[in-house]
């Protein structure tokens, strides 16, 4: 499994970005940004178009990225290049089954992207009848996998399964419907779905959707996560750091932000 938290022991961070938006050129500058900042992991989505679990934010970036030509082919040759250079940041390459997988063999696919580098997987749209060849798959290349389930909605035999089934972290979803929503009931209710998680297996519980300061991380290490997904927020400075042409600025700055200290939650 992947470790998430700093060398503090406090959450860590994980990022979410899609490859290809800033330009796929400036990756490996980005990636070596989070590593200089002590950021735990980044969730690099291969673009693809219509998620139903993203907001508009995300989307317009993975529309952006795609217009671009960005493919599963260029984003794995970047990672290879760029990933024996990252000292603490981890990457998991989040692919969506439909748009990369589907045609390619799920041993073949998992030995690809192992090979790139990427230290585990996220497939995004699998469809449940192939769960378990996926999980066999990885399993036999050596690729930790990421798992999701929701807070709230999942029952409870879907987030034991998450938690059994994952071997790089889980990744608990705050809220169900499009990313960037934050909890209608705030985040203090999360704490009773960690510890679900943790009660099926050991691994690292990654909490997202909706966290966008470093009030929103406080919050998320009283509730016992182990690291913080920042994803639209993230997609959002990075997209306005680009246009006025500075996105490794933008990067640095929200990280800054992210990392500022805060009071305690009461």
């Amino acid at each position: 499994m992947l470790e998430l938290r700093s060398p503090s022991g406090g959450p860590g961070l994980v990022l979410f970005c899609n490859a290809g938006d800033p330009p796929l050129e400036l990756l490996p500058e980005l990636l070596r940004t989070m590593d200089d900042a002590g950021v735990s992991c980044v969730e690099l989505a291969v673009p693809f178009p219509g998620s139903p679990t993203d907001g508009p934010v995300v989307r317009a970036s993975a529309e952006r990225a795609l217009h671009r030509g960005t493919g599963l082919d260029a984003v794995l040759a970047t990672v290879a290049r760029v990933r024996p250079s990252l000292r603490r940041t981890r990457v998991v390459l989040l692919a969506d089954w439909a748009h990369s997988v589907r045609g390619t063999a799920l041993p073949e696919f998992s030995r690809r992207v192992r090979d790139a580098g990427a230290d585990a997987l996220l497939l995004h749209g699998l469809p449940p009848v192939l769960r378990g060849e996926h999980l066999d798959a990885a399993a036999s290349a050596g690729l930790p996998v990421v798992t999701t389930c929701y807070h709230g909605t999942s029952p409870t035999a879907t987030v034991r399964g998450a938690a059994e089934a994952a071997t790089a972290y889980v990744y608990l979803v705050a809220s169900w419907g499009r990313s960037g929503t934050p909890p209608r009931d705030g985040w203090n209710g999360i704490a009773g779905t960690v510890r679900e998680l943790r009660s099926h297996a050991p691994v690292p519980v990654a909490v997202g959707f909706g966290v966008r300061t470093a009030a929103d991380v406080a919050a998320l290490a009283s509730c016992g996560a182990d690291a913080a997904v920042v994803g639209s927020a993230c997609v959002a400075a990075l997209d306005a750091g680009a246009r006025r042409g500075a996105p490794v600025q933008a990067l640095t700055d929200l990280l800054g932000d992210l990392a500022a200290p805060v009071a305690a939650p009461a």
